[in-house]
């Protein structure tokens, strides 16, 4: 597209509003009063170029309404996200579809098919992450670039239509221009100001880079939204929970087979009424239970696996380190962290039967189930056996009245047993639960007898690893900077034209017009300078007398 050449002889971008140099309005509405200084009347790319396909992109997401309702819309799957708990904060165990569906119903089913239970790792919420730092950056390119060439190639003379259709504008009779010119340059120095001056004319400028400080921002924010991003590359984050019994060895979630994790045991420890120090007395009667926690540890052992992982076959370990973990005292190690943050005291791990003749109540031998991972049958010899047809970690009975769990953690194991014996060698089923046996096809001639219970206590541990924390608090700390820049100052400029024996007065801020009027007032005082209109002010006064003229009549 052609550029405009202006009569002061600078030559503008195509799309130009006012002349970058002189500031003279180039096909400019004229019926305007004042003229519209955003980005200095420069050229924006948007709204120039409009033909290919890249101009279209470019143009939909310079729009700032298409970056807040991409914002708003990313907020509000947020907050619905909030909802129900994500994927990763429901037990392990557990499918998320039969979860969600049994929790919460039909809303649930819904939440869960439309995407919501991974919300922060889904696909289209990703790309909306990456459409709002897409926005961010296409709003500030077509902004930032124009504005700069504006304020840098601005000229000191300024055309008269310029300097009169400023909002402080004013016209004042000097009878000696030369010792005026001097008390401003003089009071304009002292207050700080940037000043350039030619042919008798002053540009005075302070505080250009305030106007930088909403760009600064954006920077910030597309520096937080990367990291935000990175915090799905693998490797980069990881916030995991972690289950582990006392006397079990596990991998450590997030950490690709690379480290394991043994409880050797847990401890839960309180300060006990009347045993304590007199400083915990007062916590301990305002519980009122008698006792207040006083520790949480679990003694762990970190592995590292020795070689490479080979399907079906266990691991070969190394021995890292020994160490107690306590609340807020975290084992770290490879920039990993495991935090204690939870734990369950005596959950059943092992239960004992006996198969018992109801008659005589005599034994005929002894069965343990493993409630993690049950066998399916137990041969007690001399021709009596047992198998366990259905195992209910967390029984209960479902909307139909059958026997069905909750999850695979053993809260309320229930189990269905076959048991055969020489008289019976067809068998007799049992259904057997905590305080609970029903015998479904009438009454049963043997039973399993509860015979004892073993508990471990389990410790819930969260792992993480953190690579994007400080690309975070970079682009957060840029974004203060950016914030208090622009808030905090301001660009002011002040015009200064001797023509036709007048000397224009004129000025202009991006925000803070009062500031600048105060400031004004101690420039001009005592000089033969009149003080600038508030055009804006006049115009509304005047709107205000033509109503009131309106209603007296």
């Amino acid at each position: 597209m052609e550029k405009v050449k202006c009569e002061c002889g600078h030559v503008n971008p195509h799309g130009t509003v006012l002349c970058e140099s002189c500031g003279k309005p180039i096909a400019e509405d004229s019926t305007k009063k004042l003229l519209d200084m955003r980005y200095e009347g420069s050229a924006r790319r948007s709204q120039t170029y409009n033909k290919t396909i890249v101009d279209k992109i470019w143009n939909f997401f310079s729009s700032v309404k298409v970056g807040v309702w991409l914002i708003v819309i990313t907020l509000l799957a947020s907050a619905i996200g909030t909802i129900y708990p994500q994927e990763m904060y429901i037990p392990p165990n557990v499918t998320p579809a039969e979860y969600y569906e049994d929790q919460y119903g039909w809303t649930g089913k819904l939440y869960y098919e439309l995407g919501f239970h991974n919300l922060y790792g889904s696909w289209w919420y990703m790309l909306l992450i990456a459409s709002i730092g897409v926005s961010l950056v296409i709003c500030s390119l077509d902004r930032v670039v124009p504005l700069y060439r504006a304020l840098k190639n601005q000229g000191v003379v300024r055309h008269e239509t310029f300097l009169r259709r400023q909002r402080l504008f004013s016209a004042s009779k000097v009878d000696n221009y030369d010792k005026l010119f001097a008390e401003v340059k003089e009071k304009l120095a002292k207050r700080r100001y940037h000043i350039r001056e030619e042919n008798g004319n002053i540009l005075a400028e302070k505080g250009r880079f305030s106007r930088w400080g909403p760009y600064v921002n954006h920077i910030g924010l597309i520096i937080f939204l990367i990291g935000a991003m990175l915090r799905f590359v693998p490797g980069m984050y990881v916030d995991e929970v972690l289950w582990i019994r006392e006397g079990e060895t596990k991998e450590i979630p997030g950490t690709n087979g690379k480290y394991f994790l043994k409880n050797e045991k847990f401890t839960f420890e309180v300060y006990e009424k009347d045993k304590e120090k007199e400083v915990f007395q007062e916590a301990i009667d305002r519980v009122g239970s008698g006792m207040v926690a006083k520790n949480y540890q679990s003694d762990v052992v970190l592995y590292e696996r020795v070689g490479p992982i080979v399907p079906g076959e266990e691991p070969k370990l190394k021995k890292v380190k020994d160490y107690k973990i306590r609340v807020n005292e975290p084992l770290k190690y490879d920039h990993y962290a495991l935090y204690q943050v939870d734990f369950k005291m005596n959950e059943p791990n092992k239960m004992s039967f006996h198969l018992v003749d109801k008659k005589t109540n005599e034994q005929f031998g002894l069965v343990t189930v493993d409630l993690r991972n049950p066998q399916s049958a137990y041969d007690l010899g001399n021709g009596y056996r047992v198998e366990l047809l259905s195992y209910f970690p967390d029984f209960y009975f479902d909307e139909n009245g059958n026997p069905a769990t909750k999850s695979k953690i053993p809260n309320n194991p229930a189990f269905v047993f076959k048991m055969m014996t020489p008289d019976k060698p067809e068998g007799e089923v049992s259904f057997v639960a905590i305080r609970q046996t029903i015998e479904p096809f009438g009454d049963n001639q043997y039973k399993m007898a509860f015979a004892g219970l073993e508990t471990k206590n389990v410790s819930g541990l969260t792992v993480r690893r953190d690579f994007t924390l400080w690309i975070l608090g970079v682009g957060g700390t840029i974004f203060m900077i950016g914030l208090i820049q622009g808030m905090y100052w301001n660009h002011r400029r002040i015009w200064l034209k001797h023509v036709n024996g007048e000397v224009l007065f004129a000025a202009h801020t991006n925000k803070n017009w009062y500031g600048l009027k105060n400031e004004i007032r101690q420039i001009i005082d005592g000089t033969e300078l009149v003080m600038p209109v508030d055009q804006v002010e006049e115009a509304k006064k005047g709107a205000r007398g033509g109503d009131d003229s309106g209603a007296a009549k």
